[in-house]
């Protein structure tokens, strides 16, 4: 055991153990070194913050409740208090406890606050629970109290939340932001920075600022590849994706999982049937690697949706796996594309057993019926939906205007400025009218 005065060799010590995994041994230092009362340094919570992502679901529980427990007992002037406050932060983040993490935030006293820590654990919690509003609103926060400068940790997750609500803006700025005052080179030497950039350059449709992102990249890993391909998938590009997956076995990097998801769905999105057919027999043939029950449903999608429905059906008769209802949404898609209205009520039927509350069986349903003009059954389809009280997923939007994201949801009257809204809508339709022919 290391001296009780020598906090840099308790650092060591926990840089260690975390380093080797032992993450349950981490955390026993960590509350040792609380209870002594020893100053924390960040080196050390980056180690501890590090062990608690290497925890499983029972054991977060676990640390939860001990720390809850303690820090309840101890004195907020105690050194490690608000290091304990940050390690719940993460710990209830990772638990999926936003109420319960915000609070031990705002626990956390002005001068914990000027560690960058408790502001980056607080804003991944959100994005890791898809709140990307919250963990923008809370960067912007961070940044206006000039205590705190961010880091390539904080930037990941501010990235990941513009590509969840298409911010290409604020995006851009965080581009600039770490090319400007970041370390130099850091873009393209680090592949996580890297890889969040070409995520978000591709969900927010500028292909071309992803693909600069990855072509300057220093060392490519199957990580940023893996981001490249789904990009481009997303955009279109499936020839371009099944391009890279090609040069990626070329360059000796080993596929994974993630791999083959993205460019079957790339293959999916641009209609490959035989290339990705190809793909998905050689990922266990050549590649070792068993197909999971997403690959099978992406699989699936892809002869669906070019009307090889009884190949698919094929598939999902085959398949070591029972379908969910990704599979047979698959199904039921390909059978609205190409009209199979016979079939189509079978896989409905199925799809509602396998996800009664989901609303999306129904509607598919429902523009079967409308394409074969059948429009009493599409009627009686969403009388029983009103009867099982089943309600579409009401559609979202997002703008952002001067640094501010607004969220729009259909049917919604919330946003502040709504009355506003209504009135000028109002006003353009009378002049369109007016100006109309």
């Amino acid at each position: 055991m290391p001296d009780k005065g020598m906090v840099c060799c308790w650092t060591s010590l926990i840089a260690g153990c975390a380093q080797s995994g032992q993450a349950e041994e981490v955390l026993r230092l960590f509350c040792m070194m609380v209870e002594e009362n020893l100053p924390l340094e960040d080196d050390t919570m980056i180690s501890v913050l590090s062990a608690c992502s290497k925890l499983e679901i029972v054991e977060s529980e676990k640390w939860v409740a001990y720390f809850s427990k303690l820090v309840d007992s101890v004195d907020r002037k105690v050194v490690g208090f608000d290091a304990v406050n940050t390690v719940l932060v993460f710990l209830f983040g990772k638990l999926e406890k936003l109420e319960n993490s915000r609070e031990r935030f705002d626990g956390i006293d002005d001068e914990g606050k000027k560690s960058l820590l408790p502001w980056n654990s607080m804003i991944g919690a959100y994005v890791h629970n898809s709140c990307p509003l919250e963990a923008l609103s809370l960067f912007r926060h961070m940044v206006e109290r000039r205590h705190s400068r961010p880091n390539h940790v904080t930037m990941v997750s501010v990235l990941s939340a513009c590509a969840q609500i298409g911010d290409l803006d604020l995006g851009m700025w965080v581009h600039e932001y770490m090319k400007s005052k970041g370390p130099k080179g850091i873009i393209e030497s680090n592949t996580y920075l890297a890889t969040a950039l070409i995520d978000m350059y591709s969900k927010c449709g500028s292909l071309e600022r992803a693909m600069e992102v990855f072509d300057r990249m220093v060392s490519k890993d199957v990580v940023s590849f893996n981001a490249m391909i789904m990009g481009l998938a997303i955009n279109g590009k499936g020839e371009e994706a099944v391009g890279h997956f090609s040069k990626m076995v070329d360059f000796g990097l080993h596929p994974n999982a993630g791999t083959f998801l993205g460019v079957l769905c790339a293959c999916s999105h641009s209609g490959l049937v035989g290339r990705g057919r190809q793909i998905f027999h050689e990922m266990s043939a050549r590649f070792s690697l068993p197909p999971n029950l997403e690959h099978y449903a992406c699989y699936i999608d892809l002869l669906a949706r070019v009307g090889l429905v009884e190949e698919a059906l094929e598939v999902v008769d085959s398949m070591p796996y029972k379908p969910n209802n990704f599979v047979w949404g698959a199904m039921l898609g390909g059978c609205v594309r190409h009209p199979r209205v016979d079939l189509a009520q079978k896989l409905y039927e199925r799809l509602v057993l396998a996800d009664p509350e989901n609303s999306g069986g129904y509607v598919m349903l429902a523009n079967a019926y409308a394409n074969d003009h059948r429009w009493a059954d599409v009627s009686a389809l969403r009388w029983f939906m009103k009867e099982k009280r089943v309600k579409k997923q009401p559609g979202c939007s997002w703008i952002s205007l001067d640094g501010i994201v607004h969220e729009f949801l259909v049917r919604s009257s919330l946003h502040p400025q709504i009355e506003s809204i209504y009135h000028t809508l109002e006003g353009l339709v009378k002049e369109m009218k007016v100006a109309k022919p």
